[in-house]
Order: C-alpha cells, then structure tokens, then sequence
C-alpha cells in the first residue's frame, strides 16, 4: 500500500511592513486567539474558521486558510478576503467552502461585527444534539443567558442559500448553537467573540458533565438567570466584553510561544 506523502509548508515570508499598521495589528490579534483556541482544546485540526474585519479596510477580513491547523497559524498565513469572497494577495491557498460561506455573510451583512467564530468541541456538539438545548446550572453559564439562538443542521453549511437563513437565526444575539453541528459566536472585537465562546462552551460542558452523573440535577430558576446575566451586563456596560481575559492570555503566549507574532 502507498504511503501517503506528508506536506510540510515552508514559513510564509513575514508581511510586517508590507501591509498597513492596523492590518497587522489586527492580523497579530487574530493569530492570538487561534493559538488561545488551541490551548483551550477547542481545536485541534485545520477545520472551523475565525475571522476579523480589517480595521482600516472594513470591506475586507481576515480567515484562516484550510491547510494550518490553528496551533501553526501566523500573523503572516492568514488570509485576506473581500466581501465576495475573493482571496487577496498572491496565494494559491483558501479556507473550507463551508466556512466561507457563511462567515463572509457575517462579515458582509453584520458591519457592527468585527469577529466571527465556529468550533465544534465535543461538549457543544453534545448539547447541540440535544432536543432541549442548551440548560443552564452554573453562575458562569449565566453570562450567555438570553444571548443563544438556534439554527437547525441542513447538511454541509456551503450553499449560498443557507447563509441568510444562518443570519436571520442568529438576529442580534452573539452566540448560536448549530444544532447536530457546533458552535458559532461573534462579537464587535475578537476579544468579544472569544469571551462569549468560552461561556457557550463552559455552559456547554457543564450541561454534558452534570447530566452524565448519577445524581438529580438542579437548574437555575429563570428568576434567577435573568437577574444574574442583568447583573454581568451592567457591569459590562456598553462596552464589548472579553478584553482584560484576553490580554492576559496574549501575554501568557508571548511568555511561551511567540511565534504567532511572525
């Protein structure tokens, strides 16, 4: 039997200084929260895609091409893209059919949105394979409460005519659970959209943990949801969440790994 040949993809030549300020700001941004991703166990392929606008060219965004799984992404491989989907830039490489199909509908139909992002860890896959959907047990699940819409599984999510109806599912909410699919967030920062992921998926993976035990579990009253999640928005005010957790990861990867600078 053949042996299949193992593709090794030389380092991408660093485009600091070849593109503007805010784009590699934003890029450097980007590659951090793929990295975070991955040390959070959230993915360990090449599959599922983040993007982010590109600040100071909100027609264009950023995304992950298909072949780096998302502990080798860089500032530099990151692709950018048009709002009709074109790659940009002199490459041969593009993110999943799938992927692009509906987070360029984000990007494109959302301009208050800045981050787009699709995972499928086990936990939420679990939950989105649940009749009930998503149940709430813990203070931490409560920072998603009254932020989670639906959308139901048609199949592989690349035919342009399931965009709009990801979209009209998702209204102005900033988290989704795909049902028999994942996970989906968004938010006007990538912070944002990260901070909500990690309570979509801590929420997540309560629920599978506390249903799996042998024990009769307790769910919050909806009194005391609505109170709780209004307590965290206040405190949050009008400003997008996620930044100070965030900053505090960057940090810990620039100790460790900073090759997602490069």
């Amino acid at each position: 039997m053949a042996q299949a040949a193992i593709t090794l993809h030389e380092d991408k030549e660093s485009l600091r200084g070849k593109v503007s300020e805010a784009e590699w700001d934003a890029r450097v941004e980007l590659a951090a929260a793929f990295r975070i991703c991955y040390a959070r166990g959230w993915n360990s392929s090449t599959a599922n895609h983040m993007t982010s606008r590109v600040p100071d060219q909100p027609d264009t965004f950023l995304m992950n091409a298909s072949v780096y799984a998302w502990d080798e992404i860089t500032a530099s491989n990151l692709l950018k893209l048009d709002h009709d989907c074109n790659v940009l830039g002199d490459t041969d490489l593009k993110p999943r059919p799938a992927g692009l199909n509906f987070h360029s509908a984000l990007q494109r139909e959302k301009p208050e949105i800045g981050c787009t992002l699709h995972l499928h860890p086990i936990d939420g896959v679990v939950v989105s394979a649940l009749e009930e959907g998503l149940m709430f047990y813990d203070q931490g699940s409560c920072g998603v409460y009254g932020q989670v819409t639906y959308h139901d599984f048609e199949g592989l999510a690349q035919e342009a005519d399931e965009a709009p109806r990801i979209l009209a599912d998702l209204g102005d909410r900033h988290a989704m659970i795909m049902r028999n699919h994942g996970l989906l967030t968004v938010g006007r920062t990538v912070p944002e959209a990260l901070a909500y992921m990690d309570r979509l998926a801590h929420a997540c993976k309560v629920q599978s943990q506390v249903l799996a035990a042998n024990a009769t579990p307790r769910r919050l009253s909806q009194e005391t949801l609505e109170w709780t999640a209004r307590q965290m928005a206040e405190r949050a005010g009008n400003k997008p969440i996620g930044d100070v957790e965030f900053q505090a990861c960057v940090r810990r990867l620039v100790r460790e790994d900073p090759s997602f600078m490069q």
